[in-house]
């Protein structure tokens, strides 16, 4: 990699790393907080249910942006429409009906889903850019990118719950606000070169598939999120939540550590096989025809674990200490093999696609990715409150058995 070339990659990580610490306290201060004075599952779902529309939304249109205004652009416009969001949260007011703060996170939510793919696409699209291509090159660097950002979002996690219970709603956002604004300064008055800068002749047609393989890709990575939010977005941090907490501010405030510290830990766990995953997976001494196998066969191997944790939680009836401990040790199995998945899939988009056309590749694909975060995350309340947890890890062992359906139809 050319010395410019990796200027400008560590200048778009470290933006982006900036970007996910906030995103993930945010999840956590508005999941904690909105359960915290009586939301149910699904109103805590919808919360999150306009973030996700706006990422297939943005996904697509954010392809074409790139493409034409460059990547420099999506980036630090998705850095400064976080601030925005993080401001506008600040202006809730706890007087209002629920509807109307149901209403009004929504929409805050959508604009910070609206800010997240800009600058997820932007950052993913720059590692096929920049990545070496000798080797397992771009298999490293991609790993190294998405399993670092989701590290960084898992400390985001604890953070956020950390933050929600010693300094408040309001105070910790405008802290994440304050601290996000001086970054987007840095990044912008710093920034390298070494992205491209667009090309005036990207058509938004261009956006739409027509590679078997990105459509096949893009349909099991739907599935594939989908089966991670049916039980993470919702189900589980409301049955820990009911588990640890008897309602008192006391316990209230060590149920937010308990719930943060183990989504955090699983979301790091998560990003750690990830960022290792081609040295796991031995990718440089395998063919590109070797990499198609081992995402089917990985897809398959996943299915396993929520449909054992949901027959084992159903017939268990309930909760117990045991059982909440199988439970955790559970789902970070299920985070190490989503991940080995997940990783595959990432280094796979970037293979397929080609130099000219690869922020639209990689919208349509992470637009995919967004859509199977909208579906598991209404799911996840939905199904909660109509089975409880045993229904959302069954939920998302059958989505994972369809994403396994979708990676058997790649071809190398």
């Amino acid at each position: 990699m050319k010395q410019e070339g990796l200027a400008a990659y560590v200048a778009v990580t470290a933006a982006y790393w900036a970007f996910m610490l906030t995103d993930g306290a945010l999840r956590m201060l508005v999941l904690l907080h909105f359960h915290a004075i009586g939301f149910s599952p699904v109103q805590l779902a919808y919360l999150f249910v306009l973030y996700e529309i706006a990422g297939v939304v943005t996904n697509l249109s954010a392809g074409w942006i790139a493409a034409r205004f460059g990547l420099t652009s999506t980036l630090y416009a998705g850095l400064g429409l976080q601030v925005v969001a993080l401001l506008a949260l600040t202006q809730l007011n706890p007087e209002w009906a629920i509807a109307t703060s149901v209403t009004f996170v929504m929409l805050v939510q959508g604009a910070s889903g609206v800010a997240k793919d800009l600058a997820k696409m932007s950052s993913k699209s720059a590692v096929k850019l920049l990545a070496p291509r000798d080797g397992d090159g771009l298999f490293r660097w991609v790993a190294v990118l998405t399993g670092s950002k989701n590290a960084v979002k898992g400390v985001g996690f604890l953070l956020g719950a950390a933050l929600l219970a010693t300094l408040g709603f309001t105070t910790a956002i405008l802290a994440m606000a304050a601290v996000l604004a001086l970054i987007l300064v840095a990044v912008m008055l710093k920034m390298p070169p070494g992205l491209p800068t667009g090309r005036k002749d990207a058509k938004f047609s261009e956006v739409f598939s027509k590679d078997r393989n990105i459509n096949w890709l893009s349909f099991a990575r739907v599935f594939l999120f989908g089966a991670r939010d049916v039980w993470f977005v919702v189900g589980i941090p409301i049955y820990f939540y009911a588990v640890l907490s008897d309602g008192s501010e006391q316990s209230n405030r060590a149920a937010f550590f308990t719930i943060g510290t183990f989504m955090a830990f699983w979301i790091i766990l998560y990003g750690i096989v990830q960022a290792n995953a081609p040295r796991l997976l031995r990718a440089r001494s395998r063919s590109a025809a070797a990499i198609v196998g081992l995402a089917q066969g990985w897809a398959l191997a996943l299915v396993a674990i929520p449909a054992s944790l949901a027959l084992l939680v159903w017939l268990a009836g309930a909760p117990a200490p045991w059982l909440t401990l199988t439970l955790v040790f559970g789902l970070l199995a299920f985070g190490a093999v989503f991940a080995v998945n997940s990783s595959l899939h990432s280094y796979l988009i970037l293979a397929f696609t080609q130099d000219n056309r690869v922020t639209m590749d990689v919208g349509f694909y992470y637009m995919a990715n967004a859509a199977g975060r909208l579906l598991g995350t209404v799911l996840s309340g939905a199904s909660y409150q109509i089975g409880g947890l045993p229904l959302c890890l069954g939920t998302a062992a059958v989505m994972v058995a369809i994403s396994a359906l979708g990676a058997r139809e790649l071809r190398a």
